[in-house]
């Protein structure tokens, strides 16, 4: 059978509906009309969202051989794994500096009683006549047509005055400017609502304990790194790993975003996949180079387009105050103008920052000019633990402050890309031959929540309790899927939306000679096996 025709025109509406029709995703609290920045994943979501977080660790973590040098590595290295708790110690987001540099910029809309991040609104100059004004939006995938949309608003014309519109340069952000008393805000009916920007902490705070008093407050982490830091001496004293050594950890981070947008993009409630990699000083930069090129293949491997896909390295006024280096895996996603990438994952240099911030409470001099503060009655307003963070080979007995490369993934981020990327349109031939229209996700075997199907043709002569039988001893080791309902060209569609790879169908040669048909959901093909091998094959093209 020949390949279906692809269409590659892809929406985020089409997307987004999909995930709310098929159970991938859901508003947090739908029914109280929901809350902005808070996603649920449904059925299908949650297994694509752990086959994702069990695929990483087991790449990253269960599946390295700390006894072979793996390619291209500068030499051995160990790789472990933990799991902090969300609230820590708040002497813990002092010393790494979340406290006090953990925050966005935001204005207000004193008109439209909005908040906008203020590196998220573009502008441009728009004129009619005489008067000029800038008129501003949120950036994203319709910038353009919503710009047009507020001019015409503003100045009052109509489709047939389109030529009276004059627009004056490029767009910018309005970051860029010094004063915001030109500029029309994207919600406003006059120019000038929106205030001076200012400074808005991410980190949500909660309080410990029955009294709840100042001194009880303390915060959800906005990242997982912080919680391997503060166990790296625990980790080394348990385990006798020697460095080179990654510790992992999966798990929850909370960012009280200004402005939530773009679906599953940016959340306040969000999953990080992350490496905190522990190396000597004078081997860093090579395994800064290493961790780049893995973190790329691994995306690569697991079937994102490398057309969309890119990395790009930091120019230093980007540079955050604890890197060296970092290079962010970049994805084109839907929502964005054509050219345009998302960050997917990071992968930073953090030279010794952390482990030296926890030991000594304050900021690396040469990162930021932030140094030890000191209270008003001379005393340092945070300190460190003052426990000994360096590590001592035994074999040479040096002793340094290890060095960290940071490859961090956004657990979410990941699913919202391969969902993109495996959503398509195409025509495919129905049981009578005609082409047929069907929404397909072509998300890799490994990641696909339903690895197989399987159908009974008709429900009757004996075919629905052999397909029963196939299903559960599948289900033993695969999660798989039993229907029976409706034509079977209808299944197979209902399948290639959920993102399925193989369907097993039970004929009525099956009842002859105990063969079925496997059905690829890609390429169509259809292949007869015994069904006693039908578990191998499936394990063999999910593992190909």
């Amino acid at each position: 059978m020949s390949n279906p025709t692809a269409q590659t025109n892809k929406t985020m509406d089409s997307i987004v509906s999909l995930c709310k029709r098929r159970g991938f995703l859901f508003q947090s609290s739908e029914i109280y009309g929901g809350i902005q920045g808070f996603w649920d994943y449904g059925p299908l979501g949650v297994e694509l969202k752990r086959n994702l977080k069990d695929v990483w660790w087991s790449d990253m973590v269960l599946s390295h051989d700390d006894l072979n040098v793996l390619p291209d590595a500068p030499c051995e290295f160990s790789m472990t794994g933990i799991d902090s708790t969300i609230i820590m110690h708040p002497q813990v987001w002092k010393c790494s500096g979340h406290y006090d540099l953990f925050h966005d910029f935001m204005v207000d809309c004193r008109q439209s009683k909005r908040r906008y991040r203020v590196d998220q609104l573009v502008g441009r100059w728009a004129a009619v006549g005489d008067s000029r004004i800038i008129i501003s939006t949120e950036s994203g995938e319709e910038e353009d047509a919503e710009l047009d949309r507020l001019a015409f608003k503003y100045f009052k014309l109509r489709t047939k005055d389109r030529d009276k519109l004059t627009w004056e340069g490029e767009k910018f952000s309005i970051a860029k400017l010094d004063s915001f008393a030109n500029v029309l805000g994207p919600d406003a009916k006059e120019q000038g609502s929106l205030t001076e920007p200012r400074e808005f902490n991410l980190m949500f705070k909660t309080t410990k304990g029955a009294l709840g008093g100042e001194e009880d407050t303390v915060f959800l982490r906005p990242e997982t790194a912080q919680g391997i830091f503060v166990n790296f001496k625990n980790v080394i004293d348990s385990t006798r790993f020697k460095l080179p050594l990654g510790v992992a950890q999966i798990g929850k981070s909370f960012r009280n975003e200004i402005t939530p947008r773009n679906f599953t993009f940016r959340s306040r409630e969000f999953e990080q996949m992350e490496i905190e990699f522990f190396c000597h000083p004078q081997q860093s930069q090579a395994w800064y180079a290493y961790w780049r090129e893995r973190r790329m293949q691994w995306y690569l491997k697991l079937g994102l387009s490398p057309d969309r896909l890119r990395i790009r390295e930091h120019a230093p006024a980007e540079l955050a105050h604890y890197s060296i280096g970092t290079a962010d895996i970049e994805y084109a996603f839907p929502f964005l103008n054509s050219g345009e990438f998302g960050e997917l994952e990071g992968v930073a240099h953090r030279g010794d920052f952390d482990l030296r911030s926890h030991m000594e409470g304050k900021l690396d001099e040469k990162s930021n000019p932030l140094v030890l503060q000191i209270d008003e009655t001379g005393k340092p307003k945070w300190k460190g633990s003052g426990k000994d963070l360096a590590y001592r080979d035994e074999l040479t007995n040096e002793k340094y402050i290890p060095h960290v490369i940071e490859p961090s993934a956004g657990a979410d981020r990941a699913v919202l890309a391969f969902l993109c990327d495996a959503y398509a349109e195409d025509q495919a031939p129905d049981e009578d031959g005609t082409m047929q229209t069907r929404v397909v996700l072509r998300l890799h075997p490994r990641l696909a929540p339903i690895k197989a199907a399987v159908f009974p043709l008709v429900k009757k002569d004996g075919m629905p309790e052999m397909a029963k039988q196939i299903y559960l001893e599948l289900k033993r080791k695969f999660n798989v899927f039993y229907d029976e309902k409706g034509a079977v060209g209808r299944r197979y569609r209902r399948q290639d939306e959920a993102g399925t790879p193989y369907c097993i169908t039970v004929d009525g040669q099956s009842l002859v000679d105990a063969t079925v048909t496997i059905r690829d959901r890609d390429s169509l093909e259809q292949i007869r096996v015994h069904v006693d091998e039908c578990c191998q094959v499936i394990q063999e093209r999910i593992d190909a």
